[in-house]
């Protein structure tokens, strides 16, 4: 048993299931962020353009109403009795909400995989340039440095 729990304990502070750990952490932060670029300012453009409303959500066919209903004939209320729905426009929704969010993520992946190459190319350009030489009064130092070793060591 000793042994079992020892071998967890690695498993679990192994490099890899921390970084696992930060990704889950920062992705599900990350998600807020996209999931609100998409439903606050992106939407509301889309929206406008097409001239009313891109939310679907209450197009649908009611395929059993349930006994006796007498609320709302909206989805949701229709979905909170039991109604069974044929929910079509909440599926062209949501279908367009993620091709909106992967169009967002495709975005901001390439963008910052382009910062990283400018990054990277800024970097060999760097190790690239030959030192600059120095001053003249540095180099003049320096001689006049080692002219004293050289008579130290003489004398």
């Amino acid at each position: 048993m000793k042994g079992f729990l020892r071998e967890f304990r690695d498993f679990a502070v192994r490099g890899n299931v921390m970084d696992l750990a930060v990704a889950v952490i920062i992705g599900g932060a990350f998600s807020k962020i996209v999931d609100s670029m998409v439903r606050d300012i992106i939407m509301p453009v889309v929206n406008v353009i097409l001239g009313g409303s891109a939310d679907f959500t209450n197009k649908f066919i009611v395929l059993k109403m349930p006994e006796g209903y007498t609320g709302a004939m909206t989805y949701a209320d229709l979905n909170t009795a039991g109604a069974t729905l044929f929910a079509w426009g909440n599926f062209i929704t949501i279908l367009i909400n993620f091709i909106l969010l992967a169009f967002v993520v495709f975005v901001m992946v390439k963008m910052l995989n382009n910062a990283r190459k400018r990054i990277e190319h800024e970097r060999e350009t760097a190790a690239e340039e030959p030192a600059a030489a120095p001053p003249e009064d540095v180099l003049l130092l320096r001689e006049i440095r080692d002219a004293l070793k050289q008579q130290n060591r003489q004398g």
